[in-house]
């Protein structure tokens, strides 16, 4: 478990198939090499006001949006260590800050803050400024890790098997839900310091693989309205 509590760096996201998945890893087998974490199931839990104000504010792609998430590795127990994250993007930039936290007192935390660190009083200015916030989606996926061989800020994951659910909102209950993408796609996550590797620009072209905007959260969160037909200022609405 990566025990980083800062983090700035460039994000891009792909959707790829299977198939282009292991064309692009075999090519980049000498540059990539597997992290250090390389497998990890990741566990999530997002904080919404209750008319999903952060969600909706950021499929409307602006400039600048911020999200507050709840995060662990693997399904917690109430006294397992997960970190609450801040994370804001300004275009393709991401600045994440986290604390760590034992599970049931970083729920604590959101109901009730008391700062205890710099990271934790940033948190306590969004809780504050957003109000009501509350537990709104719970994300659950399977990660591949790779960093670059001759470049360690050079991070490539791949996310699978992508679950959903805006109904029992605590992480220890388990990992079940929506599917939020077909079985067989990928997401994939390319974190630098700056420009991506002409190597990897050349293997994305070569295979087609393009640049996407996607929001597992956003998606979870579309796929919701439209089954749902909503949502009022209470929430989504059936």
């Amino acid at each position: 478990m990566n025990d980083q509590k800062i983090f700035e760096r460039y994000e891009l996201k792909f959707l790829l198939s299977e198939t282009q998945c292991k064309e692009l890893l075999r090519g980049a087998s000498e540059l990539l090499l597997p992290d250090r974490y390389f497998e990890s199931t990741i566990c999530n839990l997002y904080y919404d006001t209750p008319d999903w104000k952060l969600i909706r504010a950021s499929l409307d792609h602006p400039v600048y949006k911020e999200k507050l998430r709840l995060r662990s590795y693997g399904v917690p127990g109430k006294d397992s260590k997960v970190f609450l994250e801040l994370k804001k993007k300004y275009e393709d930039l991401v600045y994440k800050r986290r604390e760590t936290f034992l599970l049931s007192s970083a729920e604590d935390f959101v109901r009730r803050p008391e700062p205890f660190s710099q990271i934790t009083r940033e948190i306590e200015y969004v809780i504050g400024f957003y109000r009501e916030l509350q537990p709104a989606m719970a994300i659950f996926y399977e990660r591949h890790s790779y960093v670059g061989a001759s470049d360690p800020s050079l991070r490539i994951t791949f996310d699978r098997d992508i679950l959903y659910r805006d109904y029992d909102l605590d992480l220890s209950r388990g990992i079940y839900g929506e599917r939020a993408l077909p079985i067989g796609t990928v997401l994939m996550e390319v974190k630098c310091a700056g420009a991506m590797p002409l190597w990897l620009c050349r293997s994305l072209s070569e295979l087609g693989i393009k640049k996407t905007s996607f929001s597992k959260y956003g998606k979870a969160y579309t796929d919701l309205t439209q089954q749902t037909g909503g949502y009022d200022n209470e929430g989504l609405v059936s």
